[in-house]
């Protein structure tokens, strides 16, 4: 199965970050954060990749074509212009990497996605977010609902404030600081969908999380994962900053593989 991520956003809240590189190339510990989320996938046996690419796509290109180079020792010999690479780290991945426009909107990328994926079923997640999520347990629950043209993995963020409860005269009777769950079940990304899904998006205008994703819940083709562990989107610099936190002090839960 196919593993489709979205990378093409401006990603425009992290500031000084995205303006010299896309969203999906911040690293997190000296890997982008993209080089993390596949990682997980290929944890579960998911090795095919299409990402769909937009704003500074060359970057992920650029980093895919030269993977040996960032990852492994090399020598280069410029008297023959020949290059050896010692101890390669390398993945089994096959990654196709998709121009869809830098003003092409989520659903308009996802359908030019599907000459690529034929007419089986597909994973989909956003190139920003990490997860410890079972994929396994994802996958067994939409196979197990066939009327769910797309099984979306819903969690419980964090809320970023304490909330206060106060009385008429303004004396707080109830503060809990930052609880989960009190914004309630959010997507999270990592999707599993079927070729269906495709007819409910109409082109690169389309915004895949308005029109497809509300037609499909009002006509009962939308099923809920709710994942209870582990998931991060890093919208922010403080995300960011969480998360590499997180890595340097070897506390990642969204790192599942050796």
């Amino acid at each position: 199965m196919k593993v489709v991520i979205l990378a093409g956003g401006l990603g425009t809240r992290l500031g000084e970050e995205t303006d010299l590189r896309p969203k999906p190339m911040v690293e997190i510990g000296g890997r982008p954060i993209l080089w993390h989320i596949m990682k997980s996938y290929s944890n579960y046996g998911f090795h095919e990749f299409v990402i769909l690419l937009g704003y500074k796509g060359n970057q992920i290109k650029e980093f895919f074509a030269n993977y040996f180079l960032y990852q492994g020792d090399v020598t280069i010999d410029l008297t023959d212009n020949q290059i050896t690479v010692h101890r390669n780290q390398s993945e089994p991945w096959k990654v196709t990497l998709l121009e869809t426009g830098r003003d092409t909107m989520t659903g308009g990328r996802i359908l030019r996605a599907r000459d690529y994926l034929g007419d089986d079923d597909f994973m989909l997640t956003y190139g920003d977010g990490v997860s410890d999520i079972d994929l396994d347990a994802l996958l067994a629950q939409h196979k197990a609902n066939p009327q769910a043209l797309v099984t979306m993995s819903t969690v419980q963020p964090e809320a970023r404030f304490g909330i206060v409860g106060s009385d008429d005269a303004g004396m707080i009777r109830e503060f809990r600081e930052k609880p989960a769950g009190d914004l309630g079940w959010i997507n999270a990304g990592f999707m599993v969908c079927r070729p269906g899904v495709f007819d409910f998006i109409e082109g690169d205008s389309t915004v895949f999380e308005a029109a497809p994703l509300e037609t499909l819940a009002t006509s009962g083709h939308l099923m809920a994962y709710r994942h209870t562990g582990f998931w991060k989107c890093m919208d922010t610099l403080r995300d960011k900053l969480q998360l590499n936190q997180l890595w340097a002090e070897k506390q990642a839960p969204w790192k599942t593989w050796e």
